[in-house]
């Protein structure tokens, strides 16, 4: 409304059905996650309801926080995690700069872990090649590794994880910890309601996290327990998901456009991914009725629980 395509007493559905209508539209492609899918979906059920007409919605779930049921893997989700741990390799060599440095990561997402612990596995995995000079110098493979993966998944003790730390940065001089954007939100959020301020929200009703700002408020908490002299809290969020698809992600979106293709030309509206729901998970026209955002990170897979055990958590 505030840009004008809403005039006032006006319903956005229909001012957009109108459009389509009268531009004679009848397939839309949507690309985004669930709020972009399932809001193209009711559109196309509110034309059909309210005007008889059929518009065919083919939906392409890219997000690269890889949250949406029922899709086994998100469009962008596996490029953002090799960037993400191409930015800390560069960004970690701050941790000898200063004595006593406390590095923060911070990884986009919101509900689910996913990319906060795919950036980790990637970064560890990309160390097992690197060479370190011997003893006498700051830089060696426990000052550049992860020391702690906090994700919405796996409930944090800040107390207890800073004790462990403390120990950490008094061994290695610095301690680095990857810190999912969604991770302790509920908490924060408690705090600021019981202060009395207001909690900042997007256009969806979900907490704007970049107001907020998890990876401040827990950086000046773990700084005090750990005894840093200085914290550098950086997101590699922007860089990551502005990078060009890997091999992984544009085999997948091949993939899913040509099942997308045959769809709208069958007439079947549908998000186009790998239904987790079906045996062998084949990519298909998902309903739009099960597409549904929020899905969590398993903090079970066998890869996960061994990286955790590697750091010491």
């Amino acid at each position: 409304m505030a840009r004008g395509f809403v005039k006032e007493g006006e319903t956005p559905l229909e001012v957009a059905a109108q459009q389509l209508i009268k531009d004679g539209i009848n397939v839309i492609h949507t690309i985004g996650g669930d709020d972009t899918n399932t809001q193209a979906a009711e559109l196309s059920k509110y034309i059909l309801e309210k005007h008889g007409g059929k518009v065919v919605v083919v939906g392409m779930p890219k997000t690269i926080d890889n949250d949406v049921y029922p899709i086994v893997q998100t469009f962008g989700a596996d490029t953002a995690a090799e960037q993400g741990a191409i930015f800390f390799k560069n960004v970690v060599s701050e941790s000898s700069a200063n004595p006593r440095m406390l590095i923060i990561h911070e990884v986009m997402g919101r509900d689910s872990g996913y990319l906060t612990a795919a950036t980790a596995r990637k970064y560890r995995d990309g160390m097992k090649s690197a060479k370190f000079t011997g003893p006498g110098f700051t830089t060696t493979a426990k000052s550049r590794d992860i020391h702690a993966v906090w994700i919405p998944e796996v409930s944090l003790d800040i107390v207890e994880e800073g004790k462990r730390l403390r120990k950490v940065m008094d061994e290695n001089g610095c301690v680095n910890v990857f810190l999912s954007e969604g991770a302790g939100v509920e908490d924060i959020v408690a705090e600021m309601e019981a202060n009395g301020e207001e909690v900042p929200r997007d256009a969806f009703g979900h907490v704007s996290l970049a107001k907020i700002n998890p990876g401040v408020y827990f950086s000046k908490r773990l700084a005090e327990l750990v005894g840093a002299e200085k914290t550098l809290v950086q997101k590699s969020g922007y860089f990551a998901r502005a990078a060009a698809s890997n091999t992984f992600d544009r085999q997948l979106i091949k993939d899913c456009a040509k099942e997308g293709v045959a769809s709208a030309i069958a007439g079947v509206s549908g998000c186009m991914g790998q239904d987790e729901d079906k045996a062998g998970t084949p990519i298909r026209a998902i309903e739009f009725e099960r597409i549904k955002g929020g899905k969590p990170f398993n903090p079970e897979l066998p890869w996960f629980k061994e990286l955790l055990a590697d750091i010491g958590m």
